[in-house]
């Protein structure tokens, strides 16, 4: 029975320690950019990135009253 459980855990481990045989490498970009981005971009940039993702977050915290009591007005 033990050799048998060894043989079953040997098996599980096994791919474990010979590692990946799929190599996996990142694109990593040694030289400067083509094109330069100035700060006016970035900065319209990260605008229009940031009212994307709080906007409409924003827009039910400030209606969440009006939401509260829809679902009463509903309800009833």
């Amino acid at each position: 029975m033990s050799g048998l459980l060894r043989g079953i855990a040997r098996i599980r481990t096994a791919p474990a320690l010979r590692g990946s045989t799929i190599t996996q490498r990142a694109n990593i970009a040694t030289r400067p950019a083509k094109d330069l981005i100035g700060p006016a971009e970035t900065t319209i940039g990260l605008a229009i990135f940031s009212i994307t993702i709080l906007g409409p977050s924003g827009w039910v915290l400030a209606n969440l009253e009006s939401y509260k009591n829809k679902g009463v007005a509903q309800s009833e």
